[in-house]
């Protein structure tokens, strides 16, 4: 960060940050470190009453001591500062409270916004809600491997935003955001498209061999700057970068930022360079949502665990390839679920409170585990620790619309669009969640709304062929499967859902066609049983399509938990066999009902 944003200063003494020394008419005053951290928390937070436990907890974050080492800085800070003990010059103690430090103090952008808003953020305009955006990273060198870099940093950055945790701060989602990369509108435009009360700017440039990164915050009504400065790109200073911001953020929309915010953003990243690059090369992989790409992320991941055991968010990552990749790409899921416990359990030991953490836990325990209130409870828990992160809310409102809480799954979906409405995903889900609650006029619109966003996201094309051959427009239903299939690269939902269609239409010829695919695909490498289980229930051999769901059940085929709510198991609800194979699953039994 550039030095002039780490300074501040009040009646001749000068406290620099980075360099962490206090000064008075250029003379440094000898201070010990703990003695410096209280000092700079008060500073930092001037004018305000700060409790003593929260102070505590910002100089000593993982000791218990005693109040009496706080009492003890602040007796060394008055007499440093030259305060008597009848004086009420700097720090002032505030009974039954805490400390206050009265002086004026300059310093960054972040010191002066909180105590002095500018003219255009009135009080009464700063109670209402602050949408946020961040602007993609721009690649300025010349080496186009940086992209991963720029991508991961901007990511990154939104996430470690959503750390405020204010209802009055959301900050628009990551694909929403990418529409703009590389866009000629202007921040105006850009402003009025989004919605958004601020947007923050940033460059990445190679410099003498090392990186720089540019940021700056800007009011989106009058493009008037707010703050900028400059950073290398170690994973120190990047803690620095996103700690100073979150504070601008924060200052702007008068809220102060709680010693346990501060914590939780240092506790996301690593103190590894190494470890943090790689860990951003795996979401830039992760991110593409292919076989190919995810196994490429699950090689940065496990290189950034090698690297730093302890890295909670490479764990989590890990964890989301493993257990995502069964329904993603038709993994084996008892292949792959003993290395997503391991990497979901390594994630939890590593640090419990990211809301990446939790989903990944939730995500572990609806898809492969099985134990749906658990991934409810985790789910619920990510979504506190970041209310503004979309899949937390996403993968929520799945596991409720499989448990048949409809209402509830409908809401958590909703906001899962309003933080990135351009995800072709949220709305494809929306259209899942629509359909499993018999809303099929809704389905069919979520459906579309996500072809709209992104013509080549198959499963949007899936979600469109399921609902139209639930209400009889077999057409629309065979040509949305067509598009789904040519961008699916052969996935078993779309052959089989392919299947079921051709079987009801009486088209039986066609569709034992395509289980005879199936069959031989299956010969070379893992097919799910539940793609034979649907294929045989469109052909209404019911009790082929039984034994192949029991088949389910033994390969933990992640896809036995749509029956519960899928309306094409309607007819099967009255069959003891099928009753008895969800019963083994443990799914709940407000699963079974029909809405």
């Amino acid at each position: 960060m550039s030095p002039d944003q780490q300074v501040y200063e009040f009646d001749g003494f000068r406290v620099d940050a980075l360099r962490r020394i206090l000064q008075r008419d250029g003379a440094t005053i000898a201070l010990t470190p703990k003695v410096f951290d209280t000092l700079l928390y008060l500073v930092r937070n001037a004018g305000d009453v700060i409790d003593k436990e929260e102070l505590m907890r910002a100089v000593w974050p993982d000791t218990a001591v005693e109040e009496n080492n706080l009492s003890q800085n602040i007796s060394v800070l008055r007499r440093v500062l030259g305060q008597t003990q009848s004086e009420k010059r700097y720090i002032l103690t505030v009974p039954g409270k805490g400390f206050r430090f009265v002086a004026e103090v300059r310093g960054p952008a972040a010191a002066r916004a909180a105590k002095t808003p500018s003219p255009a953020l009135r009080v009464e305009e700063a109670a209402a809600p602050v949408k946020l955006a961040v602007l993609p990273f721009e690649n300025l060198s010349a080496d186009p491997e940086r992209e991963y870099l720029a991508d991961g940093l901007t990511e990154e950055t939104i996430a470690a935003l959503g750390q405020i945790g204010s209802n009055r701060l959301s900050v628009i989602g990551r694909t929403t955001m990418k529409a703009y990369k590389g866009t000629s509108k202007s921040l105006a435009e850009i402003g009025r498209e989004t919605g958004a009360t601020y947007l923050i700017e940033s460059s990445l440039r190679a410099e003498g061999g090392r990186l720089r990164i540019t940021s700056k915050l800007i009011r989106a009504n009058d493009q008037i700057q707010i703050w900028s400065a400059s950073y290398d790109s170690e994973p120190a200073s990047m803690l620095v970068f996103q700690r100073e911001l979150s504070g601008v953020i924060a200052a702007q929309i008068h809220l102060r930022l709680s010693p346990e915010r501060i914590t939780a953003l240092e506790k996301r990243q690593t103190r590894s360079p190494e470890a943090y690059d790689l860990y951003l090369r795996g979401r830039h992989y992760w991110n593409q949502l292919t076989p190919a790409t995810t196994r490429r992320a699950v090689e940065y991941f496990t290189q950034a665990t090698e690297t730093d055991a302890k890295y909670a968010l490479a764990w989590s990552g890990l964890s989301d390839c493993y257990t995502a990749s069964p329904v993603n790409g038709d993994a084996p899921p008892q292949m792959v679920w003993p290395k997503a416990r391991e990497a979901t359990a390594n994630a939890v030991s590593a640090e419990a409170d990211l809301a990446e953490v939790q989903t990944s836990l939730g995500s572990l325990k609806f898809w492969l585990d099985w134990d749906w209130p658990e991934a409810i409870a985790a789910y619920r828990r990510a979504v506190a620790l970041d209310p503004g992160y979309p899949l937390g809310h996403r993968m929520l409102g799945i596991v409720l619309s499989h448990s048949g809480q409809h209402a509830e799954a409908r809401e958590e979906i909703r906001r899962a669009r309003e933080i990135d409405p351009l995800l072709a995903v949220h709305q494809a889900l929306s259209a899942q969640v629509a359909f499993a609650a018999r809303e099929y006029d809704e389905a069919i619109q979520f459906a579309r709304q996500s072809i709209a966003v992104d013509p080549e996201f198959w499963i949007g094309h899936l979600q469109l062929a399921q609902v139209t051959a639930q209400i009889g427009e077999s057409e629309t239903a065979l040509q949305a499967l067509q598009e789904a299939g040519r961008a699916s690269g052969g996935n078993s939902k779309v052959l089989s859902l392919r299947a079921y269609v051709f079987a009801r239409l009486g088209r039986e010829h066609e569709a034992r066609e395509i289980l005879k695919t199936l069959e031989a695909i299956s010969r070379e490498r893992y097919v799910p049983p539940y793609a034979m289980a649907l294929a045989h229930a469109g052909l209404e051999e019911r009790e082929e399509a039984l034994t192949w769901l029991e088949r389910c059940y033994e390969a933990r085929d992640v896809h036995l938990i749509f029956p519960a709510v899928d309306p094409k198991w309607d007819s099967f609800r009255a069959e003891p066999r099928f009753l008895a194979t969800l019963k083994r699953c443990g799914f709940p039994s407000l699963g079974l009902r029909i809405s």
